[in-house]
Protein backbone atom coordinates (compact mmCIF):
# COMPACT_ATOMS: atom_id res chain seq x y z
CA UNK A 1 0.00 0.00 0.00
CA UNK A 2 1.17 3.32 -1.22
CA UNK A 3 0.25 6.72 -1.46
CA UNK A 4 -1.04 7.53 -5.34
CA UNK A 5 -0.69 10.49 -6.91
CA UNK A 6 -4.43 11.79 -5.29
CA UNK A 7 -4.93 15.47 -4.97
CA UNK A 8 -5.59 14.75 -1.28
CA UNK A 9 -3.90 12.29 1.11
CA UNK A 10 -5.33 11.71 4.46
CA UNK A 11 -5.34 9.00 7.29
CA UNK A 12 -7.81 7.50 9.63
CA UNK A 13 -8.39 4.31 12.12
CA UNK A 14 -10.97 1.73 12.85
CA UNK A 15 -10.51 2.37 16.09
CA UNK A 16 -11.98 -1.03 18.57
CA UNK A 17 -12.32 -2.05 21.73
CA UNK A 18 -13.87 -5.22 23.76
CA UNK A 19 -17.05 -4.17 25.65
CA UNK A 20 -19.10 -6.45 27.95
CA UNK A 21 -17.62 -9.27 25.84
CA UNK A 22 -18.03 -8.03 22.63
CA UNK A 23 -16.03 -6.45 20.27
CA UNK A 24 -17.31 -2.77 19.33
CA UNK A 25 -15.84 0.50 17.29
CA UNK A 26 -16.01 3.94 17.04
CA UNK A 27 -17.71 6.14 15.02
CA UNK A 28 -18.36 9.85 14.96
CA UNK A 29 -21.22 12.21 13.50
CA UNK A 30 -20.35 15.06 11.46
CA UNK A 31 -23.17 17.56 11.49
CA UNK A 32 -21.57 19.39 8.42
CA UNK A 33 -22.18 16.51 6.42
CA UNK A 34 -24.53 14.86 8.29
CA UNK A 35 -23.38 11.32 8.12
CA UNK A 36 -21.79 9.05 10.66
CA UNK A 37 -18.26 8.16 9.70
CA UNK A 38 -14.86 6.89 10.82
CA UNK A 39 -12.03 9.25 12.44
CA UNK A 40 -10.11 10.32 9.61
CA UNK A 41 -8.34 13.44 8.72
CA UNK A 42 -5.91 15.35 5.89
CA UNK A 43 -2.09 15.12 6.23
CA UNK A 44 -0.31 18.34 7.33
CA UNK A 45 2.80 19.32 5.63
CA UNK A 46 5.14 16.80 5.79
CA UNK A 47 3.47 14.56 8.36
CA UNK A 48 3.89 11.02 8.11
CA UNK A 49 0.57 9.23 8.08
CA UNK A 50 0.79 6.78 10.68
CA UNK A 51 1.22 10.07 12.95
CA UNK A 52 -1.75 12.04 11.71
CA UNK A 53 -3.93 8.77 11.91
CA UNK A 54 -3.39 8.72 15.43
CA UNK A 55 -3.57 12.88 15.86
CA UNK A 56 -7.07 12.68 13.82
CA UNK A 57 -8.59 10.26 16.34
CA UNK A 58 -7.42 11.79 19.39
CA UNK A 59 -8.44 15.45 18.42
CA UNK A 60 -11.95 14.23 16.96
CA UNK A 61 -12.79 11.27 19.54
CA UNK A 62 -10.14 12.02 22.58
CA UNK A 63 -8.96 8.94 22.66
CA UNK A 64 -5.62 8.02 21.97
CA UNK A 65 -4.85 5.58 19.63
CA UNK A 66 -2.08 2.36 19.57
CA UNK A 67 -2.20 1.21 15.51
CA UNK A 68 -2.14 -2.03 14.56
CA UNK A 69 -2.26 -3.81 11.09
CA UNK A 70 -2.87 -1.62 8.04
CA UNK A 71 -6.56 -1.86 6.57
CA UNK A 72 -7.33 -1.42 2.66
CA UNK A 73 -7.03 2.20 1.29
CA UNK A 74 -9.93 4.07 0.23
CA UNK A 75 -10.21 6.39 -2.98
CA UNK A 76 -13.12 8.38 -3.87
CA UNK A 77 -13.89 11.88 -5.81
CA UNK A 78 -13.78 14.90 -3.62
CA UNK A 79 -13.81 18.78 -4.65
CA UNK A 80 -10.26 19.06 -4.99
CA UNK A 81 -9.61 16.04 -6.80
CA UNK A 82 -9.22 12.23 -6.02
CA UNK A 83 -9.01 11.64 -2.74
CA UNK A 84 -6.84 8.87 -0.75
CA UNK A 85 -7.29 7.42 2.75
CA UNK A 86 -5.46 5.14 4.40
CA UNK A 87 -6.41 3.63 7.35
CA UNK A 88 -5.33 1.28 10.19
CA UNK A 89 -6.88 -1.30 12.67
CA UNK A 90 -6.34 0.78 16.49
CA UNK A 91 -7.08 -0.45 20.26
CA UNK A 92 -7.70 2.39 22.45
CA UNK A 93 -4.24 3.59 24.65
CA UNK A 94 -6.13 6.47 26.49
CA UNK A 95 -8.88 8.64 26.83
CA UNK A 96 -8.69 12.29 27.23
CA UNK A 97 -12.17 13.21 27.30
CA UNK A 98 -14.12 13.92 24.07
CA UNK A 99 -15.39 17.70 23.13
CA UNK A 100 -18.14 18.52 20.87
CA UNK A 101 -17.29 20.39 18.16
CA UNK A 102 -17.80 21.81 14.72
CA UNK A 103 -16.87 18.77 12.97
CA UNK A 104 -17.80 15.92 15.64
CA UNK A 105 -20.37 16.34 17.45
CA UNK A 106 -20.92 13.03 18.67
CA UNK A 107 -19.18 9.86 18.47
CA UNK A 108 -20.62 6.07 19.17
CA UNK A 109 -19.30 2.69 20.34
CA UNK A 110 -21.33 0.39 18.11
CA UNK A 111 -20.93 -3.85 18.06
CA UNK A 112 -19.54 -4.57 14.85
CA UNK A 113 -22.34 -6.45 13.18
CA UNK A 114 -24.40 -3.14 13.36
CA UNK A 115 -21.52 -1.37 11.23
CA UNK A 116 -23.73 -1.56 7.90
CA UNK A 117 -26.25 0.00 9.84
CA UNK A 118 -24.15 2.58 11.87
CA UNK A 119 -22.40 3.80 9.32
CA UNK A 120 -23.44 6.19 6.19
CA UNK A 121 -20.76 4.62 3.88
CA UNK A 122 -20.67 0.73 2.50
CA UNK A 123 -16.90 1.09 1.96
CA UNK A 124 -16.48 2.15 5.73
CA UNK A 125 -18.58 -0.94 6.77
CA UNK A 126 -16.37 -2.73 4.60
CA UNK A 127 -13.48 -1.45 6.62
CA UNK A 128 -14.70 -2.62 10.08
CA UNK A 129 -15.15 -5.80 8.52
CA UNK A 130 -11.44 -6.26 7.56
CA UNK A 131 -10.43 -4.89 11.17
CA UNK A 132 -12.58 -7.43 12.50
CA UNK A 133 -10.10 -10.18 10.90
CA UNK A 134 -7.62 -9.00 13.28
CA UNK A 135 -7.35 -9.96 16.95
CA UNK A 136 -4.96 -7.68 19.27
CA UNK A 137 -1.46 -7.72 17.91
CA UNK A 138 2.22 -6.73 19.25
CA UNK A 139 4.69 -5.03 17.31
CA UNK A 140 7.90 -6.32 16.31
CA UNK A 141 9.74 -3.21 14.57
CA UNK A 142 12.82 -3.75 12.26
CA UNK A 143 14.49 -0.79 11.99
CA UNK A 144 17.29 0.31 9.42
CA UNK A 145 19.53 2.38 11.22
CA UNK A 146 18.85 6.37 9.69
CA UNK A 147 21.65 7.76 7.15
CA UNK A 148 25.32 7.75 8.44
CA UNK A 149 27.94 9.89 7.37
CA UNK A 150 29.85 7.91 4.57
CA UNK A 151 32.81 5.89 5.34
CA UNK A 152 35.29 7.72 2.81
CA UNK A 153 33.84 10.47 4.71
CA UNK A 154 34.55 9.04 8.26
CA UNK A 155 38.03 9.81 9.50
CA UNK A 156 38.22 7.50 12.43
CA UNK A 157 39.54 3.69 12.96
CA UNK A 158 36.44 1.89 13.73
CA UNK A 159 33.45 1.74 11.39
CA UNK A 160 31.20 1.24 15.02
CA UNK A 161 32.25 4.67 15.59
CA UNK A 162 31.23 5.88 12.14
CA UNK A 163 28.27 8.72 13.18
CA UNK A 164 24.61 9.52 11.74
CA UNK A 165 24.80 12.69 9.02
CA UNK A 166 23.10 15.03 9.43
CA UNK A 167 20.46 14.28 7.24
CA UNK A 168 20.33 11.42 9.66
CA UNK A 169 20.32 13.22 12.52
CA UNK A 170 17.26 14.88 10.90
CA UNK A 171 15.58 11.35 10.47
CA UNK A 172 15.94 10.26 13.68
CA UNK A 173 14.13 13.32 15.02
CA UNK A 174 11.48 12.04 12.90
CA UNK A 175 10.94 8.61 14.05
CA UNK A 176 9.84 8.82 17.82
CA UNK A 177 6.29 10.08 16.46
CA UNK A 178 6.15 6.92 13.68
CA UNK A 179 7.40 4.49 16.71
CA UNK A 180 5.49 5.89 19.51
CA UNK A 181 2.04 5.52 16.71
CA UNK A 182 2.57 1.56 17.17
CA UNK A 183 3.17 1.81 21.43
CA UNK A 184 6.31 -0.05 21.60
CA UNK A 185 8.22 -0.26 24.57
CA UNK A 186 11.11 -2.34 24.50
CA UNK A 187 14.09 -0.78 22.69
CA UNK A 188 16.94 -2.86 21.24
CA UNK A 189 19.83 -1.93 19.52
CA UNK A 190 23.44 -2.53 17.91
CA UNK A 191 26.27 -1.08 19.92
CA UNK A 192 27.29 1.07 16.79
CA UNK A 193 26.72 4.54 17.57
CA UNK A 194 24.73 5.55 14.21
CA UNK A 195 22.39 3.02 15.69
CA UNK A 196 22.78 4.30 18.77
CA UNK A 197 22.23 8.22 17.38
CA UNK A 198 19.02 6.62 15.73
CA UNK A 199 17.05 5.41 18.65
CA UNK A 200 18.05 7.76 21.06
CA UNK A 201 15.43 10.43 20.35
CA UNK A 202 12.48 7.72 21.10
CA UNK A 203 14.77 6.13 24.02
CA UNK A 204 14.61 9.69 25.45
CA UNK A 205 10.90 10.50 24.66
CA UNK A 206 9.92 7.26 26.41
CA UNK A 207 12.49 7.38 29.13
CA UNK A 208 13.36 3.93 28.62
CA UNK A 209 16.77 2.06 28.36
CA UNK A 210 18.18 0.74 25.27
CA UNK A 211 19.48 -2.94 25.33
CA UNK A 212 22.99 -3.51 23.51
CA UNK A 213 22.36 -6.30 20.84
CA UNK A 214 26.19 -6.90 19.95
CA UNK A 215 25.10 -10.12 17.73
CA UNK A 216 23.05 -7.71 15.44
CA UNK A 217 25.55 -5.82 14.48
CA UNK A 218 27.78 -5.61 11.43
CA UNK A 219 30.36 -7.50 13.24
CA UNK A 220 28.60 -9.53 15.08
CA UNK A 221 26.61 -10.79 12.78
CA UNK A 222 30.36 -11.54 10.46
CA UNK A 223 31.22 -13.36 13.56
CA UNK A 224 28.53 -15.18 13.88
CA UNK A 225 25.38 -15.24 11.81
CA UNK A 226 23.85 -18.04 13.44
CA UNK A 227 23.69 -16.14 16.83
CA UNK A 228 21.82 -12.62 15.18
CA UNK A 229 18.95 -15.26 14.25
CA UNK A 230 19.10 -16.97 17.50
CA UNK A 231 18.68 -13.58 19.14
CA UNK A 232 15.91 -12.54 16.81
CA UNK A 233 14.03 -15.64 17.56
CA UNK A 234 14.37 -14.74 21.03
CA UNK A 235 13.25 -11.19 20.59
CA UNK A 236 10.10 -12.66 18.22
CA UNK A 237 8.55 -14.76 20.59
CA UNK A 238 9.01 -12.06 23.22
CA UNK A 239 5.57 -10.33 23.11
CA UNK A 240 6.73 -6.65 24.09
CA UNK A 241 5.92 -4.03 21.82
CA UNK A 242 9.60 -3.87 20.59
CA UNK A 243 11.65 -2.07 17.79
CA UNK A 244 15.55 -3.53 17.36
CA UNK A 245 17.85 -0.82 15.06
CA UNK A 246 20.31 -2.61 13.24
CA UNK A 247 22.19 -2.76 9.83
CA UNK A 248 21.12 -3.68 6.49
CA UNK A 249 24.08 -6.50 6.26
CA UNK A 250 22.37 -8.19 9.46
CA UNK A 251 18.55 -8.27 7.89
CA UNK A 252 19.15 -11.76 5.83
CA UNK A 253 19.59 -13.01 9.17
CA UNK A 254 16.69 -11.90 10.78
CA UNK A 255 14.83 -12.05 7.52
CA UNK A 256 16.07 -16.37 8.61
CA UNK A 257 14.42 -15.57 11.78
CA UNK A 258 11.43 -14.73 10.63
CA UNK A 259 11.43 -17.67 8.26
CA UNK A 260 10.99 -19.86 11.67
CA UNK A 261 7.89 -17.81 12.66
CA UNK A 262 4.37 -18.65 11.18
CA UNK A 263 1.63 -16.60 9.21
CA UNK A 264 0.44 -15.58 5.78
CA UNK A 265 2.47 -12.46 6.29
CA UNK A 266 5.70 -14.27 6.97
CA UNK A 267 5.97 -16.22 3.72
CA UNK A 268 5.46 -13.39 1.66
CA UNK A 269 8.52 -11.73 3.47
CA UNK A 270 10.12 -14.79 2.33
CA UNK A 271 9.66 -14.56 -1.10
CA UNK A 272 12.28 -11.89 -2.07
CA UNK A 273 15.66 -10.04 -0.08
CA UNK A 274 14.78 -8.38 2.41
CA UNK A 275 16.07 -4.41 1.83
CA UNK A 276 15.39 -1.36 3.75
CA UNK A 277 16.26 2.06 3.19
CA UNK A 278 18.27 4.09 5.55
CA UNK A 279 15.65 5.44 8.29
CA UNK A 280 13.46 2.63 7.08
CA UNK A 281 11.40 0.00 9.20
CA UNK A 282 9.36 -3.18 8.64
CA UNK A 283 6.75 -3.12 11.22
CA UNK A 284 5.82 -7.21 12.00
CA UNK A 285 1.96 -7.41 13.72
CA UNK A 286 2.58 -10.52 15.88
CA UNK A 287 -0.73 -12.10 17.61
CA UNK A 288 0.33 -14.68 20.86
CA UNK A 289 -2.19 -17.54 20.73
CA UNK A 290 -3.26 -19.84 23.71
CA UNK A 291 0.23 -21.58 23.21
CA UNK A 292 1.99 -17.88 23.28
CA UNK A 293 3.96 -18.97 19.82
CA UNK A 294 3.67 -15.81 17.91
CA UNK A 295 1.87 -15.92 14.33
CA UNK A 296 2.68 -12.79 12.14
CA UNK A 297 -0.47 -11.81 11.21
CA UNK A 298 0.58 -8.93 8.87
CA UNK A 299 3.61 -6.79 7.79
CA UNK A 300 4.37 -3.19 6.67
CA UNK A 301 7.59 -1.21 5.44
CA UNK A 302 7.50 2.35 6.26
CA UNK A 303 9.97 5.40 5.19
CA UNK A 304 10.45 7.50 7.54
CA UNK A 305 11.29 10.79 5.32
CA UNK A 306 8.25 12.87 3.95
CA UNK A 307 4.69 10.63 4.15
CA UNK A 308 5.17 7.46 1.70
CA UNK A 309 3.88 4.38 3.01
CA UNK A 310 5.34 1.46 1.23
CA UNK A 311 4.58 -2.88 0.77
CA UNK A 312 2.05 -4.14 2.94
CA UNK A 313 1.70 -7.66 3.36
CA UNK A 314 -1.61 -9.14 5.17
CA UNK A 315 -2.73 -13.07 6.23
Amino acid sequence: MAFSDAAVHAAGVVLLREHRRQSEFLSIHRPKHQDWSLPKGKLESGEHPVVAAVRECQEETGYLPVLGPALPAQEYQVAAGRKQVLYWTARVRADHGFVANDEVDTIAWTPLPVAPAQLTYPADALLVRSALAFPPTSPLIILRHAQALKRAEFKGKDDQERPLSPRGHREAMQLPAILDAFGVQALHSSPAVRCEQTITPIAAQLRAQVVDEPTLSEQGFVVDPSAATARMLELLRNPAPTVVCTHRPVLPGIQAAVGEIRGSAAFALLTQPLALRPGAMLVLHRWFGARRDPVILAAEQYEVGGSMLDGSMTA
